[in-house]
């Protein structure tokens, strides 16, 4: 018994009509009613009344073509379905995306793909930049939005924007006067800044800002977390130079300054260059746009 033969069924019950159920199913009426008789045969239960005039369900008839109704409908659905994910209109995509992305790039990406693939569930990841490395290279996140490095040959990349250093600190701080911020005004000041091991790409351009200029930086707290960082010179622990993206939106103790020649860094949209979600490509498509459109 399979679901061609709960076809057959399903038409006869439907039509009450040998010959047009046989056509139905584009058959002759010989070989369609044999079929017939061999589901009964299989089922052990008689589907229906029949005579010279007439064809009638059971009660067992009845009650078999309600459930073969619901298990064609199941099958056809899972038979769109697979269409559906084999193309990337449907399925499941693990996005992951460092912090300062969230205040950025990451609400219109996931709002644009989201318009574009409303059957994709999208499974979002905030994570260090380190772990989104990792997890890439795991298979754990399907794509990931964070800072752009040396091209590696592992990963497909896009740039999505670029973002830049910004100076804070406590509106009390003297340097909440100036206007611009440059390397001397650093020298002797408590750094707050993400360990190397967190976030290589800020880490290190925050020191080579600083030793360019011959300023040797004191790190004095390194908290992982950016919002960590800006709670901390709330406090008046030091001050810190932290994405510009972070910037739009601190609290009124704090205050922010551009630095003179901030370095800047690329924010890319980056996958497995082998991965095999169909849901993947699509989401390249939406970063184009995005991209495109700033």
């Amino acid at each position: 018994m399979d679901t061609r033969h709960m076809r057959y069924f399903v038409a006869l019950a439907e039509t009450l009509h040998f010959g047009h159920a046989a056509a139905r199913m584009n058959m002759s009426q010989p070989p369609f009613s044999r079929q017939i008789a061999a589901i009964e045969r299989t089922l052990g239960a008689r589907l229906f009344e029949r005579n010279s005039r007439n064809v009638a369900l059971t009660a067992a008839g009845k009650h078999f073509l309600e459930e073969c109704r619901a298990v064609l409908a199941h099958f056809d659905a899972a038979c769109r379905d697979v269409q559906l994910v084999a193309s990337g209109a449907k399925g499941e995509l693990k996005l992951g995306f460092m912090m300062n992305a969230a205040y950025s790039v990451v609400p219109s990406l996931v709002r644009m793909y989201s318009e574009t693939r409303p059957d994709v569930r999208l499974v979002l990841e905030e994570r260090i930049p380190t772990d989104i490395e990792e997890m890439l290279m795991e298979g754990r996140l399907d794509a990931a939005v964070t800072f752009g490095g040396s091209p590696a040959p592992h990963l497909r990349t896009a740039l999505l924007a670029r973002d830049r250093l910004r100076l804070i600190v406590r509106a009390d701080h003297p340097l909440a006067r100036v206007e611009q911020a440059e390397p001397k005004h650093l020298e002797g000041e408590r750094l707050i800044a993400a360990p190397a091991s967190v976030t290589p790409t800020l880490r290190d351009a925050i020191r080579n800002y600083c030793v360019a200029a011959g300023v040797v930086p004191h790190f004095a707290l390194e908290p992982r977390l950016q919002h960590t960082i800006i709670r901390l010179v709330a406090e008046g622990l030091g001050i810190a130079l932290i994405p510009q993206s972070l910037c739009s939106d601190l609290a009124d103790r704090l205050v922010s300054r551009p630095i003179a020649n901030a370095p800047e860094f690329d924010i890319v949209l980056c996958a497995s260059a082998t991965s095999s979600n169909p849901a993947v490509p699509p989401l390249f498509e939406v970063a184009k746009l995005l991209r495109d459109s700033a």
